[in-house]
C-alpha cells in the first residue's frame, strides 16, 4: 500500500486573545493607578504592538469588585484588566490580530505587580464561515489552549 501525503492545513485566524488570571499579587502595586499607567505602556512596548491614545484606569466596583480598571486600545484590538484590591489578584486580557508572545505578558506582570500565582487560556479567534456550521447556542471555538504553566 503506498503512502500518500498531504499538505498540512494551515490554521487562519483572525486573532490572538489572552486571558490571565493572577493571585497574589502586591497590594501597593495594583492598587497604585499610576503603575497600573505605567505597565500598560510598558507592555504595549514589550508586545511590539501600537497605542491608541492613552490607558485609560479608573477605579470601579465596590465591596469584594472594588479595584482599578484598565483599558487601553491598541491599532491591533485592545488590553483590558481588572484588579481586585480585596483579594489581590487581577485579571488580564489581551486581544491582537497581530501576533505577541504570551510569555512575555505573563513576565510583565510578575515584574510590576509581583504575582504569585497564574492561569492563563490562550485562544485563536475567528468568526464562523458562511460554510461552516456552528453548534447551537451560537459558540464556535477555533482554538483555545490552557496553558496554566507558562514558564
Amino acid at each position: 500500500m503506498a503512502l500518500t501525503s498531504k499538505a498540512p492545513t494551515v490554521l487562519r485566524t483572525w486573532g490572538k486573545h489572552l486571558i490571565l488570571d493572577a493571585a497574589g499579587c502586591s497590594p501597593k502595586m495594583i492598587g497604585n493607578p499610576v503603575v497600573v499607567s505605567s505597565f500598560a505602556r510598558s507592555l504595549v512596548k514589550r508586545i511590539d504592538m501600537v497605542p491608541y491614545g492613552d490607558p485609560q484606569v479608573v477605579m470601579f466596583g465596590t465591596g469584594n469588585k472594588k479595584g482599578y480598571t484598565l483599558i487601553q486600545l491598541i491599532e491591533t484590538s485592545n488590553i483590558a484588566a481588572h484588579f481586585v484590591e480585596e483579594n489581590n489578584s487581577m485579571y488580564l486580557d489581551v486581544f491582537s490580530c497581530k501576533d505577541f508572545d504570551p510569555q512575555v505578558v505573563k513576565d510583565t506582570v510578575s515584574e510590576y505587580f509581583d504575582a504569585k500565582r497564574f492561569r492563563t487560556k490562550v485562544m485563536l479567534r475567528q468568526a464562523p464561515l458562511f460554510h461552516e456550521t456552528v453548534p447551537s447556542g451560537g459558540a464556535c471555538t477555533i482554538g483555545a489552549v490552557d496553558s496554566p504553566n507558562l514558564a
